[in-house]
């Protein structure tokens, strides 16, 4: 009796840990695609020109609001998933934790409205520069989930070093290294206008698809892991 209540224990827990690594493994593709069709179907906007973060302004903007937050809890979901799996082991503490704290950040993006800028949404001056207090969080609230997932890309880079996963280490490290140089870029760039701003803007879009596959890819990793 007690050995059926075990498995059945056992099973129950490893039901809910594969149910949160999915959670971590479709918040990227659901990110990217819905983004995707927000890019080719919102009026004025132009992605050359303009922060995936303006889409959260205007009529339509509740979409980009409603899908920072879910696919923050999705990445918290994710988060929760591999600290089960990878819990007493090299990097499971606080390769969770970081990618919990990316999570974060994206929920307080959708909460805090990025300002309206570069004309959109359309009827925005394309020479407004105003920073709101909420358009202020929104960029603290991204700017500590993106080191946030910078971090655990480097805490498992080592974890996989020390395994000898030479691929998925190097992967790891990679990432890590160009969402860094993005991320800069974008903070210091996006404004600059012209040419600058266009290759930073659409670096920072390459970068953040990187991001969510790398997270897609590691939570798949460890779902096959548990089946």
């Amino acid at each position: 009796m007690q050995h059926s209540i075990s498995q059945a224990g056992t099973r129950a827990a490893t039901k809910l840990t594969s149910v949160l690594l999915s959670g971590g493994m479709v918040a990227g593709p659901l990110y990217v695609i819905v983004g995707a069709i927000e890019m080719l179907t919102r009026p004025g906007y132009d992605p050359t020109r303009h922060d995936l973060s303006l889409m959260s302004n205007g009529n339509l903007g509740w979409i980009h609001i409603s899908l920072f937050i879910l696919t923050g809890l999705l990445t918290i979901a994710g988060a929760l998933g591999m600290r089960r799996v990878l819990r007493g082991s090299r990097g499971g503490t606080w390769g969770p934790i970081l990618l919990g704290i990316y999570g974060l950040g994206l929920i307080g993006a959708g909460f805090f409205i990025a300002d309206p800028a570069h004309g959109f949404p359309p009827g925005t001056p394309a020479d407004a520069h105003a920073v709101s207090w909420h358009g202020l969080l929104h960029f603290v609230s991204g700017a500590i989930g993106f080191i946030g997932l910078i971090a655990a890309c480097f805490v498992l880079a080592r974890r996989f070093a020390a395994q000898r996963l030479r691929g998925w280490a190097v992967y790891s490290a990679t990432t890590g290294v160009l969402f860094f140089a993005a991320f800069v870029g974008i903070a210091v760039g996006s404004s600059a206008g012209g040419a600058i701003a266009t290759v930073v803007i659409l670096a920072f879009d390459v970068a953040v698809v990187l991001g969510w596959t790398w997270i897609s890819v590691l939570s798949l990793r460890l779902l096959t892991m548990r089946t």
